[in-house]
């Protein structure tokens, strides 16, 4: 029973959570692209294991944590806003060609890959507040679930986010070969662009609707 009523429903809210294409989901692309599905897909792993950290604030209903968020939400998305638009510039001004260089002599590093994104994704604790709404329309409650259910079910929601973010970076690699470095260069920059304009969203679209907010 607890496959069908605890580990299913938390794959697909980790899945649903994890498809919006933000700036996480742009980072992977190009990193995807710039060196390979691994590194794509690491980084993806980063960003599921920041969603198990929301998902298990938002399914044991730790109200300080939420209530923390809420109350300090415009100076969060702040913050938020500002790491995903240093990551942007700092993937606009960044050579593919070094990169290249590096995954050829074997000098490749995942794990920076795993922890940058596990901070971004970190920076964004709103998220919290998504998996309560997704918890809640799956009819997924703490209070009358066992720990050990609670735990089944972000274990769904970890398996959720790894499966979108190999899919994704699965289908990216299969066009990876064709680009140039000419290409990756304009990849970076459009990335790096894109990333920089979703965080400045994050920040000044938020900030404008908080201090319009009555």
């Amino acid at each position: 029973m607890w496959l069908t009523a605890l580990l299913i429903p938390g794959i697909i809210i980790g899945f649903m959570a994890s498809v919006p294409l933000g700036p996480i989901g742009v980072l992977c692309i190009q990193r995807t692209l710039s060196k390979n599905q691994k590194a794509g897909f690491v980084s993806g792993l980063g960003a599921a294991t920041s969603d198990v950290i929301f998902a298990s604030a938002a399914f044991f209903s730790l109200s300080v944590v939420v209530s923390f968020i809420e109350t300090h939400m415009l100076i969060i998305r702040i913050i938020g806003g500002a790491c995903v638009v240093a990551v942007g510039i700092s993937i606009f001004f960044k050579n593919p060609v070094v990169q290249m260089r590096r995954n050829r002599s074997g000098a490749e590093r995942l794990w920076p890959d795993f922890v940058s994104m596990f901070l971004i994704t970190l920076a964004n604790p709103t998220f919290i507040l998504i998996f309560i709404a997704l918890f809640a329309a799956a009819g997924i409650s703490s209070a009358e679930l066992s720990i050990l259910d609670g735990l089944t079910a972000i274990l769904g929601v970890f398996l959720g986010g790894a499966a979108w973010w190999f899919a994704l970076t699965f289908v990216v690699n299969l066009f990876r070969k064709r680009f140039r470095p000419r290409h990756l260069l304009w990849i970076n920059r459009i990335a790096g662009a894109a990333i920089v304009i979703l965080g400045m969203v994050v920040i000044f679209v938020k900030s404008v609707s908080h201090g319009m907010a009555p």
